[in-house]
């Protein structure tokens, strides 16, 4: 791994094992916000999860997501500074299941922010249209971060948030086009998308902001889905072909979420307010995570994780649960809904499990190797 434009730092070289407990913080946030999802549907949850159900929200996207992403981004610039984002939205979770409430939100902000400062530190030497699309996903974060802590509602600033998520996922796609380059006439169709993105952020509380959001988000999954590689790649076999389903089949999500949102605003608490999120949240960006995996673990904890053709079987399963979730929210039906839940939570369970499955696999086969 190396900084930007230069040799691999000192960071970059430390043993990755010291990134591992980083990485255990996000996945504690990740398992107590998928059991206190649950828990909110009436599963019998363990009391860790039953008593956060109220912070299912802030554990799936602050606790995981912020740890993840900002552990990527140290990584990748190899700056120890870097590092604090992951530690700061890790102990904002420790913080939240250990009843400090009121801490969480001020650890979240000081993650955002410093996510946001490594961000900006890239951009600085790689002024390029997909590293300033990631910095303003920073920012969003930081944003939505720095309202939450002034004491506004998760359902106020849950857009700052979801935009952290599509715009950081935009933004890598968008790094990946330069094999495929897109038109200019399509790079500035992005960035209207992008501003249209922003503005409806900006007018979250007035009854068009959400509607305008969902608009843009469709927008970007046409884009995407015209524009991405993965449409040639998907021909291929392996682990590119999965990565490209993976891809393929999340901007499906994106364009509901967005297409719901458009139609029917984001009334906190209503059908359509749980569609259009799970929708992005659990359709889009976990099958951003379920393809990606197979290279972000490999760059972040320095382990293979080979290809096998059971990944796909976790990725079934999301899609399959959210088709039985968004069927009980059009219907009315609380019992689909619960159901569809649980299987997602099943999904991640399988994903997880698969994952650490190829990781022992690649390490068994690497002892081979060097025995040979």
């Amino acid at each position: 791994m190396s900084a930007p434009g230069g040799a691999p730092t000192a960071a970059a070289r430390r043993p990755a094992w010291e990134r591992l407990p980083l990485l255990v913080l996000g996945f504690v946030a990740l398992f107590a916000g998928i059991g206190a999802g649950l828990a909110r549907l009436g599963w019998a949850m363990p009391e860790v999860a039953a008593g956060a159900a109220a912070w299912h929200g802030p554990l799936m996207i602050c606790g995981f997501f912020g740890v993840v992403i900002g552990l990527e981004r140290a990584v990748a610039i190899g700056r120890w500074w870097a590092y604090g984002a992951p530690l700061l939205a890790g102990l904002g979770t420790a913080a939240a299941l250990h009843g400090h409430v009121a801490a969480t939100p001020v650890l979240t902000l000081a993650a955002s922010a410093v996510l946001l400062a490594a961000s900006l530190h890239v951009l600085w030497r790689q002024r390029e249209g997909f590293m300033f699309t990631i910095a303003l996903a920073a920012g969003c974060w930081t944003v939505g971060t720095a309202l939450w802590a002034a004491g506004w509602a998760v359902h106020e600033v849950v857009g700052w948030w979801i935009g952290f998520l599509v715009l950081t996922i935009a933004g890598e796609r968008l790094e990946l086009s330069r094999f495929m380059p897109p038109s200019r006439r399509a790079t500035q169709l992005f960035a209207a998308i992008v501003a249209a993105v922003l503005v409806a952020l900006v007018a979250w509380l007035q009854p068009w902001g959400p509607r305008l959001f969902g608009l843009a988000l469709l927008a970007l999954a046409v884009w995407l889905l015209r524009n991405d590689i993965a449409r040639r790649t998907v021909r291929q076999q392996g682990l590119t072909r999965f990565i490209a389903v993976c891809l393929l089949s999340g901007y499906f999500w994106l364009a509901l979420g967005g297409a719901v949102m458009a139609v029917n605003g984001l009334e906190p608490g209503s059908a359509p307010y749980d569609a259009a999120l799970h929708a992005l949240l659990l359709g889009f960006v976990f099958a951003m995570v379920f393809g990606h995996a197979p290279i972000i673990f490999p760059a972040v904890l320095r382990v293979a994780v080979p290809y096998h053709p059971g990944f796909y079987a976790p990725l079934v399963l999301l899609h399959a649960s959210l088709v039985l979730r968004i069927a009980g929210d059009a219907g009315g039906s609380f019992e689909l809904r619960r159901w569809g839940a649980l299987l997602s939570a099943l999904a991640l369970v399988g994903f997880i499990a698969n994952t650490a499955t190829a990781v022992l696999r690649g390490r068994r086969s690497g002892r081979r190797v060097s025995r040979a």
